[in-house]
C-alpha cells in the first residue's frame, strides 16, 4: 500500500520546545492511502495533537510529517475533520451546515456561487446516505444528537477530501446510536475509500471500524503498539460476539493497562 501520512519522530509541546512536558514526543508512524487507522490511549496523551500535526494546524517542535509525499508546514486542504461536538451554526438549517466548507474555503469559494446547484446536489445526496433526507431545511435544535453528528460527518466529507480526521466523533452520543454511526462511517468510508485517522476510547469502535490500531502511550504520547485488524468487511454489529473480535478488544486493553501501569 502507498504510504500516504508519514510521521518521523515527531515532538510537539504546546508553548514551544523547552516549556513543558511535550504531548508528542518522538512519534513515528506511517499510514496508507485509503488506509482506515485507529489511535487509542490514556487520557491526555497526544492522541488529538498528532491529529493537529497531520492536518497542519500545529506544527512540530522536531521531526518530520508528510501527507501525499509533501511537507506538512500550513493548513492542509484536502482534510476534513469532525469532532465529538457537532458545532453546526444554529442559525444556520442542515444542508447551510453541511455546504459551509465550501463557502469558507479558498480553494472552493471563488466557484461556489457558480456551481451552487451542483454542490447543493451533492450536499443533498450525502444527506440522504446518511438517513438524513426530509431534514435539509431543519434548525440543529430540530435534530437529535446523533443526527446532528451525521450532519457534522457530510459537511467534513461535502468537499471530498483525501484524508478525514476524526477525533472522538461518537463519544457523546448513547451506545445504540453510536453503533448506528459506526455503520454509517463504514458505508461512506467503503464508498470513497479516502484516508482515514480516528481518535477513540472505545475499543470496540476501534476494532469494527479500522484496518490499524495504534496504541499511544501516556504524556508524552509515543506510538508503542501497532495492531493490525485481519477481519472481514463490512463488519455487522453481530460480529463484535466473534472470539476473533472480542480476542482484539482484550489484546488492546491489555496494551492500554500496560502504558497506564508504565
Amino acid at each position: 500500500m502507498t504510504a500516504f501520512i508519514v510521521l518521523e519522530r515527531i515532538t510537539m509541546t504546546y508553548g514551544g520546545a523547552g516549556t513543558d512536558t511535550p504531548a508528542v514526543e518522538d512519534a513515528s508512524l506511517t499510514i496508507g492511502r485509503g488506509e482506515f487507522v485507529a489511535l487509542v490511549g490514556p487520557s491526555g496523551c497526544g492522541k488529538s495533537s498528532l491529529l493537529k500535526i497531520v492536518s497542519g494546524l500545529m506544527p512540530p517542535d522536531s521531526g518530520i510529517a508528510r501527507v501525499d509525499g509533501e511537507t506538512v508546514s500550513r493548513p492542509l486542504t484536502m482534510v476534513g475533520m469532525a469532532f465529538q461536538n457537532a458545532t453546526l451554526l444554529p442559525w444556520r438549517t442542515t444542508l447551510e451546515n453541511v455546504l459551509l466548507p465550501l463557502e469558507v474555503s479558498r480553494s472552493h469559494r471563488g466557484s461556489f456561487r457558480r456551481k451552487r446547484a451542483e454542490h447543493v446536489a451533492a450536499a443533498r445526496a450525502l444527506l440522504k446516505t446518511v438517513g438524513l433526507e426530509g431534514y435539509e431545511d431543519h434548525a440543529p435544535y430540530e435534530l437529535s444528537g446523533g443526527m446532528q453528528q451525521r450532519a457534522s460527518l457530510c459537511r467534513s466529507l461535502i468537499h471530498a477530501p483525501d484524508l478525514l480526521l476524526l477525533d472522538e466523533p461518537f463519544a457523546a452520543l448513547d451506545a445504540f446510536t453510536r453503533e448506528e454511526l459506526w455503520d454509517v462511517l463504514q458505508e461512506l468510508w467503503q464508498a470513497r475509500k479516502f484516508t482515514v485517522i480516528l481518535v477513540t476510547h472505545d475499543l470496540r469502535e476501534a476494532v469494527y471500524l479500522a484496518d490499524r490500531v495504534y496504541v499511544v502511550s501516556k504524556r508524552p504520547g509515543r506510538i508503542v503498539y501497532e495492531r493490525p485488524v485481519a477481519l472481514p468487511r463490512p463488519r455487522t454489529l453481530e460480529s463484535t460476539f466473534d472470539q476473533d473480535f472480542i480476542d482484539l478488544v482484550h489484546a488492546l486493553r491489555d496494551h492500554i493497562g500496560e502504558v497506564r501501569a508504565a
